[in-house]
């Protein structure tokens, strides 16, 4: 987990759920993103105002920063390739993408983005960047292949998250500026069962949701997308294959982070201005119950296992532990100063 303030990780160990240790990473940790494939974790570190910032590597076998890796000013957000090799990060004070070779660990190239970029996706097949410029109001895609833009789509007033379907035909965009979502479909060619491909990017559809859309919670299955909508104190759920907007359920004060379980059965929903974790039951379609957590929920993470929910909770600056089998508080940990991004790296045994 990531503490801004302090310049920190703190690392957990799930099994016996506890406190291992705090590692010191860059300036103003802001995210993490743990490796699919190999014993690493990566904490995209913003640095201080107007500086540079840097992307720390931590060996996740003996918790040690094994590099770091320079970027631009201000990153905020980095994305994964689909074979691990490519790390790619939004530097948002410097209007650009930083490419990352993991392997060499240091940055090989740049790719011009819109203003402000804050969110960042490649699409599984690995044929898509897509990135959110908050600034701009807009979603750039770009071709991973050549490192080159191949199209801008404006309209999208702040623009702040960004996801992209498991068969990399559609992504859609959380407008925050105002009450939208934004929907585009990719270019492709045709996957079984379908009959035709898709020749050019373009703008499917711009769905009306709740007041200030901060965040998209993606179903695994891929069929729906749970939208935060924090001004109006809802989550909207939208229908992926036809765009359709199914309704806006109250959940609670200031919702900012949703988070779907493996068996795409429940949506679990951080309300930052509150002590709760709602829960809202997919297939019922309505609100089954909350969590009492610590102050400021605003990030979430399942164990690998998933019977385990951690909560980081900004306000209290602690981790809240949740029994996902009976929705229940199982603990509080502690966690550094101004904890504000969480992720679960799961190891394989031999």
């Amino acid at each position: 987990m990531t503490n801004g303030d302090s310049g920190t990780v703190s690392i957990y160990d799930v099994v016996n759920v506890r406190l291992d240790r705090e590692l010191q990473v860059g300036p103003n940790p802001v995210a993490v993103t743990p490796s699919e494939t190999r014993d690493e974790v990566y904490v995209v570190n913003s640095g201080v105002a107007g500086g540079q910032g840097s992307v720390s590597v931590v060996n996740a076998e003996n918790n040690s920063v094994a590099a770091t890796i320079w970027v631009h000013k201000q990153p905020t957000a980095l994305a994964l390739d689909p074979e691990d090799k490519l790390a790619y990060v939004a530097n948002s004070a410097s209007n650009n993408v930083s490419v990352i070779d993991l392997e060499a660990r240091r940055e090989v190239a740049v790719i011009g983005s819109g203003e402000e970029p804050t969110a960042v996706r490649v699409s599984p097949d690995g044929k898509t960047l897509a990135i959110a410029n908050r600034r701009g109001s807009s979603v750039s895609l770009v071709d991973p292949s050549t490192r080159q833009v191949r199209a801008v789509f404006e309209g999208c007033p702040g623009a702040n998250d960004v996801v992209i379907l498991p068969d990399s035909t559609k992504a859609f965009a959380a407008c925050s500026g105002g009450h939208q979502i934004l929907a585009i479909a990719l270019a492709h060619a045709a996957h079984p069962g379908q009959k035709d491909q898709v020749a050019t990017d373009r703008v499917e559809s711009l769905l009306d949701v709740g007041r200030q859309p901060v965040q998209l919670a993606l179903k695994p299955d891929g069929g729906e997308i749970f939208v935060s909508n924090s001004l109006s104190d809802s989550i909207s759920e939208v229908i992926t294959g036809t765009d359709d907007v199914l309704g806006a359920y109250l959940m609670g004060a200031d919702p900012v982070r949703g988070l779907v379980s493996a068996d795409n059965s429940l949506l679990y929903v951080g309300n930052l201005r509150s002590q709760e974790v709602t829960i809202y039951a997919i297939d019922d379609g309505k609100r089954a119950g909350s969590i009492h957590v610590g102050d400021g929920p605003s990030a979430l993470a399942f164990s690998a296992s998933g019977h385990l929910l951690f909560v980081v909770d900004a306000r209290s600056g602690d981790v809240a532990v949740v029994r996902t089998a009976s929705d229940s508080l199982f603990t509080m940990l502690p966690a550094g100063r101004s904890p504000n991004a969480i992720a679960v790296k799961a190891f394989k045994l031999p």
